[in-house]
């Protein structure tokens, strides 16, 4: 077990906060997985969505230390979706279920990507009140196993781990950023074999966001590290010229999961962005 999931602050998570499985797509057992933290009667919260690896309740750190500033947080873990459309489908429903105006979303690595893809998806009736995107991307392109992604779904499970856990770096001397990989990979480990190809497939199949469809969205904040990821240079400055106007929030450090190894700046980034909203209906805490 790893030094995170033995700690007293997952512990409290777990146990003070309960995971509900909603199902929104009919003719299916298929279910989200949910973390709902903070004021019931805030209809526009920080909604946080995994990494390809990960599930719901990495963002535990997020949800313990802002709810505790009054942020509502939710973390939404999707079930398995082949395409970019029927996640954005489900989220919408999800969305719907919970009874939500809209959603400030913050998603790491193909959470980011799908979040700024729900982001378009909703342009002509918007749901997205803003974007927090972090060591993220906006092209698949990037990936090198594009042209395999549709032979992703009858690979086994260890095949599949090996083509996440290669970008992970294997050795650190930041003990912080060694416990974030070593949670992660415990949570790598816990998803299916179709869990893991259908996150795959989303995240490898040609695709990207068009600009032009997520220019409705005035309040963006990039979170990036300074060292070692998986992410190059070059990725970030696509992204970057997506959103001309984001503010950018740079971290010396934090690898790849900065929400986890660093997560006091990372949470800090979160307060100020959301704070702009205060105030108005797209808050995302109780005054």
């Amino acid at each position: 077990m790893s030094e995170f999931s033995r700690s007293p602050e997952y512990t409290s998570f777990r146990s003070s906060i309960p995971l509900r499985k909603i199902t929104v797509d009919s003719g299916t057992e298929k279910g989200w997985k949910v973390y709902d933290s903070g004021p019931k009667t805030v209809k526009t919260p920080l909604v946080c969505l995994p990494p390809a690896c990960g599930t719901a309740d990495v963002y535990y750190k997020q949800v313990l230390g802002l709810s505790a500033k009054g942020i509502r947080v939710i973390c939404a873990e999707h079930p398995v979706y082949w395409s970019v459309n029927e996640f954005c489908s489900g989220l919408k429903k999800l969305m719907d279920a919970l009874e939500l105006d809209k959603a400030h979303l913050f998603g790491a690595s193909l959470g980011g990507f799908l979040a700024q893809k729900f982001a378009e998806y909703t342009e002509n009736c918007p749901r997205v009140a803003s974007l927090i995107l972090c060591n993220t991307f906006c092209d698949t392109s990037v990936f090198q196993y594009n042209e395999r992604s549709n032979l992703f779904w009858v690979l086994p499970s260890m095949v599949l781990k090996k083509m996440i856990m290669v970008n992970l770096p294997s050795s650190h001397t930041d003990k912080r950023i060694i416990d974030s990989i070593d949670f992660m990979v415990e949570k790598l480990d816990s998803l299916s074999q179709q869990d893991l190809a259908s996150r795959l497939t989303i995240n490898c199949i040609d695709c990207h966001v068009k600009p032009e469809k997520v220019k409705h969205i005035d309040a963006v904040t990039i979170i990036d590290v300074f060292d070692e990821c998986a992410l190059t240079g070059p990725v970030r400055e696509v992204l970057y010229k997506c959103y001309p106007w984001a503010k950018l929030a740079h971290l010396k450090a934090g690898g790849n999961f900065p929400y986890l190894s660093r997560n006091e700046e990372v949470n800090l980034h979160l307060q100020i962005h959301l704070r702009q909203f205060d105030g108005t209906q797209d808050r995302a805490r109780d005054l």
